[in-house]
């Protein structure tokens, strides 16, 4: 609820030297799943273990049977575990706080395949993956070009890499000559980049809908679009 990740780990240390966990390790792999963790740190198993690519597809495979949606849906309550996220918020909200429940709120009443969401440090998108919507988060970092006099550089990467720790979120670097202030045309040819790529995955498909949390100018907004083929 605070929006920190959070790493699980020593959930397996028998495959130290067992080329199978244990029922109760296998348990716990799967309720740290169900529980909402971000990830699983394996430790031992893998640095000094005999079975180290065993151990990590064995994890893999006991987490992707837990997130599978027939399961998680069993045990996981969407819409409770938002009203205890936005009750445990201060209020008033912060502005970025409000932008991120909102986008949460719309995405699951229209039942949207993936929230967008444009970020220069990404914190906005980590927000927004705080309240665990059942759909992924594409988080479109914009990089920011830097110069010395000497040379160009941009920020952007490291920020993109950190999201990757967070649960749900997937991070795309955009093309850094597109600044996160920009024009409502270059947003919307950033946005096209982002909705291919989402294509390209398998996330969006035809006539989905698409919640896109971007800054325009000064004011930031939330908007619903529906794909056509």
């Amino acid at each position: 609820m605070a929006g920190k990740p959070v790493v699980v780990t020593r959930v397996v240390d028998s495959m130290t030297d067992n080329l199978r966990p244990t029922r109760a390790e296998a348990t716990d792999v799967a309720n740290a799943v169900l529980d909402g963790c971000d990830a699983i740190l394996l430790g031992a198993e893998t640095l000094r273990g005999k079975y180290p690519v065993e151990t990590i597809s064995i994890v893999g495979k006991i987490c992707a049977e837990a997130r599978i949606k027939r399961h998680f849906k069993r045990v996981y309550n969407q819409d409770l575990y938002f009203k205890k996220t936005v009750k445990y918020v201060n209020e008033p909200m912060t502005h970025l706080e409000s932008i991120a429940s909102s986008a949460v709120r719309a995405a699951i009443k229209v039942k949207a395949s993936v929230i967008i969401c444009f970020t220069s440090s990404g914190r906005a998108a980590r927000l927004i993956a705080k309240y665990r919507p059942t759909m992924p988060v594409l988080s479109v970092v914009i990089p920011r070009l830097k110069t010395n006099q000497l040379r160009w550089t941009f920020t952007g990467a490291f920020e993109a890499r950190q999201s990757l720790i967070v649960r749900g979120l997937f991070p795309m670097l955009a093309d850094p000559r597109h600044p996160s202030e920009s024009t409502n045309a270059t947003n919307e040819s950033v946005l096209k980049i982002a909705l291919d790529h989402g294509k390209a995955t398998g996330v969006i498909k035809p006539h989905d809908r698409v919640v896109v949390c971007q800054k325009l100018g000064d004011a930031s907004v939330v908007k619903i679009i529906e794909l056509e083929n």
